[in-house]
């Protein structure tokens, strides 16, 4: 097990993309007039890629038009003092293929907030790392 200087298990690719699957919750940063935004969005893996389901006229769709984001997932427990931490950047792309489209409509991706969320975005998992604390006292 390889460990960072601050003594956190690094994960490999596989690890972090599988704990991605696991959680319905991430947050997209992007840039918003210049300055670093962070939302919380629900998601789902499509293979390597993270998609997510939004507005066509939103912020979050304007700003990752063909733009480098990353995006973030963790789970924690803080009784037992554990938990992971996944980072992934890539470049961010509208999807306006009707065909794409219909396909990631039929994911496993339902919206949380209101309204009808027709437009998806996708990442590429370009650049992936991830972390993971484990209790001290437990190893």
């Amino acid at each position: 097990m390889k460990l960072d200087s601050a003594g956190l298990q690094v994960l490999s690719h596989g690890e972090c993309m599988a704990l991605l699957a696991t959680t319905p919750i991430g947050r997209i940063v992007f840039t918003d007039r210049a300055l670093p935004a962070v939302q919380p969005v629900n998601f789902v893996l499509d293979g390597m890629d993270i998609v997510i389901r939004t507005t066509a006229g939103s912020k979050l769709a304007a700003a990752t038009r063909r733009a480098i984001v990353a995006f973030e997932a963790d789970e924690f427990d803080p009784q037992g003092r554990t938990g992971w931490s996944v980072t992934v950047v890539g470049h961010a792309r509208a999807v306006d293929d009707p065909v794409e489209t219909e396909r990631l409509a039929g994911l496993p991706l339902t919206p949380w907030a209101p309204g009808s969320r027709e437009h998806f975005i996708v990442i590429a998992a370009e650049q992936v790392s991830g972390r993971r604390i484990a209790d001290a006292a437990g190893g």
